[in-house]
């Protein structure tokens, strides 16, 4: 499933990519205003965001640019930017929380727009729904619709009966109902990220690749080590998410939990199999804790994921640790090949809220990271947060996100991932009852 460090993981994504263009290994030393850690959607659109202001950017990349979770996630472009937001209200207060339902959405329309603007040929499709499993989940739907509708959503909503959801979403008996948003969608991430780091390159930024950082030399101009050079910079933007190493910056390592998350692709299914199977081809994933989420490819393939793991073990087969899961939701798709199947880190923090701030011992040294899922549109507003702040222009909205307490998981590198797996089963538990 993983692959070396110099080549992307193996994938449909990465099979289908617009460019196998590289970058050069740092070799030498370097003076900039922002170093930034980090060459996945964070990273990325941080250095665009900072280089259209006018500032020096270097951006450090340990494996290939889109290595991580941002060439591997589901391709789901889902509204919002947390979870459970409501939870936030006594820190936050009322106007506090609608701001950041309202950044929920915000973050949806600055991938669009990007895309548009830059002519990123990255198969957007827009179309999107939440799919409950169980009969309390259709309650949460209704829920969930009035709190969108409360904040203005900009797009088409509607809920839709089982009969509707089969007809219009998923030919699948296996749900209870369905909320369709018209705004969120998919799209290949892949393709998206090396469109936007393309743009990056145009805006003056300096990039490289295989140059995973050795040293943090926390200073009042921090300075950044790799194998054979460095960055001395005015700020530094650590952008790493689930695949940070915490012998690095062990603070934020103990804020973040890496989670396994797994997709197959199938063979080309024909046109008549996906009406059948997805009419409407939209996104979709269910609202159980441990989810599924899938949807059908510009080429025909229905791409599956799910089994999010906490344990830190990856299944020795994805395709048929995920069959049962397909099987479950088409038991009609019968056999199909499985042309592809892969894996990676997603980072999630104990409130589910994208954590963005500075270093207690080094204000020099930003981070935005635990995106919790929604990390396609999440990293963009985390990057306009920062960029806001860093560049003068705001700082009311990155103040709003370094005001939360994120709590420290338990138990160090070695207990914790095994504690939080033992949390996450009693929560599965009560999805029962």
């Amino acid at each position: 499933m993983q692959s070396s460090s110099s080549e992307h993981t193996h994938s449909w994504y990465a099979d289908t990519r617009k460019t196998d263009q590289t970058w050069p290994v740092l070799q030498e030393h370097l003076e900039a205003d922002i170093c930034i850690v980090g060459a996945g959607f964070t990273g990325v659109n941080c250095a665009i965001e900072m280089a259209d202001r006018g500032y020096k950017v270097v951006l450090l990349e340990a494996r290939r640019v889109g290595w991580g979770a941002s060439g591997r996630n589901g391709g789901e472009l889902i509204r919002g930017i947390g979870h459970d937001l409501d939870q936030f209200s006594n820190t936050l207060g009322h106007d506090g929380v609608l701001a950041l339902k309202k950044m929920g959405t915000e973050a949806l329309e600055l991938v669009k727009d990007r895309i548009a603007t830059h002519r990123i040929d990255c198969d957007l499709v827009l179309g999107y729904a939440d799919l409950g499993t169980h009969t309390k989940h259709i309650k949460e739907l209704e829920q969930e619709l009035d709190s969108l509708q409360a904040i203005d959503y900009p797009h088409p909503l509607r809920l839709l009966e089982p009969s509707e959801l089969k007809e219009q979403v998923v030919n699948s008996d296996f749900y209870t109902g369905a909320l369709v948003d018209e705004g969120s969608g998919h799209l290949h991430p892949l393709n998206l990220l090396l469109g936007e780091v393309q743009l990056a390159e145009k805006l003056g930024v300096k990039i490289f690749e295989q140059s995973a950082v050795s040293e943090l030399v926390k200073d009042e101009r921090p300075l950044v080590k790799t194998d054979k050079g460095s960055v001395r910079s005015d700020r530094v933007i650590l952008a790493c998410n689930g695949y940070l190493d915490p012998t690095l910056e062990s603070w934020l390592g103990g804020k973040i939990l890496p989670a396994g998350s797994y997709v197959i692709a199938t063979e080309p299914l024909t046109d008549e199999v996906c009406e059948r199977l997805m009419p409407g081809r939209k996104a979709v994933a269910d609202m159980r804790l441990t989810l599924d989420y899938y949807r059908i490819s510009q080429d025909n393939r229905l791409i599956f994921g799910g089994l999010c793991t906490y344990t830190g073990k990856d299944p020795k087969n994805i395709a048929t640790a995920l069959a049962p899961n397909i099987a479950k939701v088409f038991p009609q798709l019968g056999q199909v090949a499985i042309d592809y199947q892969w894996g990676g880190m997603l980072g999630i923090g104990a409130n589910r809220l994208p954590q963005i701030g500075h270093l207690p011992d080094c204000p020099a040294i930003y981070f935005a990271q635990a995106y919790a899922g929604h990390g396609v549109n999440a990293t963009h507003l985390a990057a306009k947060v920062l960029a806001e702040h860093l560049s003068g222009e705001t700082s009311e909205r990155y103040q709003l996100f370094a005001s939360i307490n994120h709590m420290t998981f338990p138990g160090g590198r070695l207990l914790r991932a095994p504690l939080l797996a033992t949390g996450m089963l009693w929560h599965r538990l009560k999805e029962f009852f």
